[in-house]
């Protein structure tokens, strides 16, 4: 049987950061590289900017609806990166340093904000991450700017993969960008890839994982139709010596979990200590009178002085004041201004002091009235790592509901007394902030519809020192299950307090070493220390600079 399976050296499961990053650096070291990944492969020119129904906006989206929490993330080739936002923040020194819910030190003990600053900029230097100036934040940040000095806080620009001299303002960052401005990874890490003969294979979704006989992986996928992803035409098997796991913290779980049948016990913590990364939203409605003699907004005669949701950029200031290592845990976080596009934005937000129905009837329709006035902010908190996987659906990550985008998954969330009380005092500080002289009328998105939400999901096959709390070695590599590595957002430990790209990246790069030398002692003939994507060489010395007042780097 062996002989007619198809053959590769490493196979990578999905091309999000940590796929497309341990792609590029095993192809261009030598290794045959093959890249399954479940969504389409769309063009610059077919990133739609409608945000409709059937349009790239819901082809290239993957949201699934579990019991307490709702995930969205990407489902194409460039993975999370193709949907982000590109801001790119390093976690907090303090982030390392958290116990959790384990009541010990979750990250292995070899990784710490100093040994991971050099991986840090590795990847700096492959997506052009930059800081932005106060002259690119987008008009929504500066008038978070704003309302965070009027209340006494300090605002930052955020560090961004942006290539701003191609930026045009559009604001469909989220619905994939026409430009290239915005440095996904089919930019960069994924052309890289290709150009050392990885091959990417689009709309192959992995069920599960065995194991040949002479000790190596088999791989067996199901081919998914380019529209409806309910349907199936036809599936295969690929053997590799080598198998990289980056599907995401939503599916890279669901597959080992339906692997175990074939593969053996799975580590205990495979579809547990899932993390949303204590993520959290607010919109307020914004008193344009207020924002003109508050903030001295002004546009003109006749312009309203904010009327500005629908242009500029995804997030670019965030508030840090709070990302204090000697704060107490689940007291840590980040506020940032967040561009949320129609459609979720709209159905999820709720009415602030309503007499009525909060998320539909004559109020909702009087604040829809006033979205131009509408401003977003985005918490980043600390969790308890309470989400757990049930058993695995029949195929894929969820039991698919729509065409495209919805599906129903097996993920259950209780939040923890500490998990609420990290999102109670964001909302608190955000409603302070926006509320103070009149400025806004803040309103939190609740869990009462469909649950908490996150779209940076982590943790659910964590690494660490501990067995018992972790899946995966300091190397990145399954316990127990030797050859197999995991380098999506699944392996970070725990919420980061701040967006998670950075971090998933880094930690990509970290792996790649390890992997390189897995595969070598199978076999295979490949080495390690190409040159970034971008030309830079790597492991150059170019240093991010400080953010303005409060900076990451002292924190």
């Amino acid at each position: 049987m062996s002989d007619t399976i198809e053959k590769t050296d490493v196979l990578v499961i999905g091309s999000g950061f940590g796929g497309a990053i341990t792609a590029y650096h095993l192809a261009a070291g030598g290794a045959k590289v093959t890249v399954l990944e479940r969504g389409p492969w769309l063009k610059n020119d077919e990133f739609e900017h409608d945000y409709k129904l059937g349009s790239s906006y819901t082809r290239i989206f993957d949201f699934v609806v579990g019991d307490g929490m709702s995930v969205l993330g990407g489902n194409c080739v460039g993975g999370g990166s193709v949907v982000y936002f590109a801001a790119m923040p390093r976690a907090p020194k303090f982030v390392f340093e958290r116990h959790g819910s384990i009541g010990r030190r979750m990250w292995p003990k070899s990784i710490s904000r100093e040994t991971l600053d050099p991986w840090y900029e590795r990847v700096e230097e492959s997506l052009s991450v930059s800081k932005q100036d106060w002259d690119d934040a987008s008009y929504a940040g500066g008038l978070w700017a704003a309302a965070c000095d009027h209340a006494g806080r300090t605002a930052n620009p955020l560090a961004a993969a942006i290539d701003n001299s191609k930026c045009v303002n559009c604001n469909f960052m989220m619905a994939g960008c026409r430009f290239e401005a915005k440095q996904s990874l089919t930019v960069n890490y994924l052309p890289g890839a290709l150009a050392h003969g990885a091959e990417i294979r689009p709309l192959h979704e992995v069920q599960y994982v065995s194991r040949t006989p002479e000790g190596d992986y088999r791989v067996h996928y199901n081919i998914v139709d380019d529209e409806d992803y309910r349907i199936q035409h036809g599936s295969g098997v690929i053997e590799a010596k080598i198998v990289v796991m980056a599907a995401g913290a939503g599916a890279t779980p669901v597959i080992l979990q339906r692997s175990e049948a074939h593969l053996g016990k799975m580590p205990h913590a495979v579809g547990r200590y899932f993390s949303g990364n204590g993520e959290r939203l607010n919109t307020a409605v914004i008193d344009e009178d207020k924002a003109a003699e508050i903030l001295g907004l002004s546009r003109g005669e006749g312009n309203l002085p904010y009327g500005a949701n629908a242009i500029g950029k995804g997030p670019t200031v965030a508030s840090w004041d709070k990302l204090d290592g000697s704060l107490p845990e689940y007291s840590r976080y980040s506020l940032e201004q967040l561009y949320f596009p129609p459609g979720l934005g709209t159905i999820l937000a709720q009415v602030p002091d309503a007499t009525g129905p909060t998320w539909f009837g004559k109020e909702k329709k009087e604040i829809l009235k006033k979205w131009k006035s509408w401003l977003t902010i985005f918490c980043m908190t600390e969790d308890d790592n309470e989400g757990v996987f049930g058993p695995p659906p029949a195929t894929g990550n969820s039991h698919r509901i729509s065409q495209q985008m919805l599906g129903r998954g097996n993920l259950s969330y209780k939040p923890t007394k500490n998990t609420w009380h990290g999102w109670n005092q964001a909302d608190a500080d955000v409603k302070e902030i926006l509320e103070k002289d009149g400025l806004a009328k803040v309103m939190p998105w609740t869990n009462d519809l469909v649950g908490a939400y996150t779209v940076h999901p982590l943790a659910s096959c964590r690494m660490g020192d501990d067995p018992e709390t972790s899946a995966l070695d300091d190397t990145n590599e399954l316990r127990g299950h030797s050859g197999i590595f995991v380098t999506d957002g699944s392996a970070v430990p725990g919420a980061l307090t701040v967006n998670p790209a950075m971090t998933i990246a880094a930690l990509a790069e970290r792996a790649v070493p390890h992997i390189v030398a897995a595969a070598q002692a199978k076999g295979v003939a490949v080495t390690y220390g190409a040159p970034a994507p971008t030309g830079y060489k790597n492991g150059g010395k170019r240093v991010l600079p400080l953010l303005k007042q409060k900076s990451l780097a002292t924190v």
